[in-house]
């Protein structure tokens, strides 16, 4: 298990940006994929965002492309969400996770730590 702290939520005007980080506890951060997904109101948790061990394969749903990026410091144990020209429905609750796996993943039943999430809220 890891600990993981999300942080950089908040409110936004629609075409802002945010910028989330998850800092993460354990010495074994730089082998695992870690991703983010979001949550909201009324809707399942779904995936945003993944990023492999090193940082060099990312993956993301289709409706961030573009938009998001998520990247990753293992020197500095965190990884990060950039999100560009945000959208109303991009309004949710924002969680980082580790993979269990070795390779990235979509599905949130590969992931077995989780923070605690940040809210996003993007306002039009």
């Amino acid at each position: 298990q890891v600990e993981l702290v999300e942080s950089g939520g908040g409110l936004v005007q629609a075409g802002g940006s945010l910028r989330l980080s998850c800092a993460a506890s354990g010495r074994t951060f730089g082998t695992y994929p870690m991703g983010w997904f979001r949550q909201a109101p009324g809707k399942e948790r779904e995936f945003v965002a993944a990023i492999n061990w090193s940082g060099a394969s990312t993956r993301y749903t289709d409706s961030v492309k573009g938009r998001f990026t998520i990247s990753r410091d293992n020197a500095k144990n965190t990884v990060y969400l950039q999100m560009n020209s945000l959208k109303p429905e991009d309004t949710a609750v924002y969680y980082c996770a580790r993979s269990k796996a070795v390779v990235m993943s979509t599905s949130r039943l590969l992931y077995d730590s989780w923070g605690q999430g940040t809210q996003v809220t993007v306002s039009s």
